[in-house]
């Protein structure tokens, strides 16, 4: 997700609130706040599958390893 997307998602947002959307902007809309709620996730999953923590014998154990590592698709 990019910063144009995102622009272009806070305009339909204010144009809704303003004027309102027509059909095609509204379909356009629905696409967009899809795309970034899944780009939001994925990078939620990226770092949850990053942290590493220190058990009480020394070993340092990572947590997407052991929970999962599931891919955001």
């Amino acid at each position: 997700m990019n910063d144009t997307k995102i622009e272009r998602i806070n305009e339909l947002y204010r144009k809704s609130k303003a004027e309102g959307l027509t059909e095609a902007e509204k379909e356009e809309q629905a696409i967009l706040r899809k795309e970034f709620i899944a780009s939001v996730r994925n990078n939620l999953r990226n770092q949850l599958n990053n942290i590493d923590i220190q058990n009480a014998d020394g070993t340092i154990e990572n947590l997407g390893e052991k929970y999962g590592n599931k891919s955001a698709n």
